[in-house]
């Protein structure tokens, strides 16, 4: 086993639940052709690049949208919509990363937008946990950062950032085209599919 002295998450779909479909759904209800096709888990068109990296502000993301909805689709179904995939946070899933963030540095990366940052938010206030900077180091959004995964640019510069060595940084995330672009950068990695998976870490400690 490799020497671990650090661990970096992803967010949606490891720590906090995501459903892409009840989006893709939602955004079909409004009017949406092929909402399937240009945005999932796996693969999205330059719009949602683009907002993810900070390019585009919400406001005129919301605006390319519109368009693409029935008439009469009001600005707030749209953000409702595109917040239809976030779902709740395990407390269990918490309480690990609050034990284990006690004894090594964890950071997390995150591909995300200032809209679903916002929901993300609102659901972690149902919890005993006030805040993500309260579990983590360091929090890295992509749209913040102007950065976004598998790029391994991106997992070079948070490593950096983090002061810490890609051989010896453990990362976990659910997308296979996240943990490829991570391996690439040197990363140690855990392609995350269910809960165990995050919770067996204490092994690896």
């Amino acid at each position: 086993m490799k020497k671990i002295t650090a661990y970096l998450f992803d967010l949606g779909g490891v720590i906090v639940d995501v459903d892409y479909q009840k989006t893709i759904s939602r955004f079909s209800s409004l009017g949406v052709n092929n909402a399937n096709e240009f945005y999932n888990q796996f693969n999205q068109s330059g719009l949602f690049d683009k907002y993810e990296k900070g390019v585009i502000t919400s406001d005129f993301f919301i605006k390319q949208l519109k368009p693409l909805t029935n008439d009469g689709v009001s600005e707030s179904q749209i953000v409702d919509a595109w917040n239809a995939m976030i779902g709740e946070f395990p407390v269990e899933k918490l309480d690990f990363i609050a034990g284990l963030s006690s004894q090594k540095p964890c950071c997390l990366l995150s591909n995300t937008n200032e809209i679903h940052l916002k929901k993300v938010m609102e659901n972690l206030s149902k919890t005993p946990y006030e805040s993500l900077a309260s579990l983590f180091k360091n929090c890295y959004y992509s749209h913040l950062i102007g950065k976004r995964k598998p790029d391994i640019e991106t997992f070079e510069w948070v490593i950096n950032q983090m002061g810490v060595t890609a051989e010896e940084t453990l990362f976990i995330d659910d997308s296979p085209q996240h943990i490829e672009g991570a391996k690439k950068a040197g990363l140690q990695t855990v392609f995350y599919q269910k809960k165990e998976d995050l919770l067996d870490l204490k092994d690896r400690i």
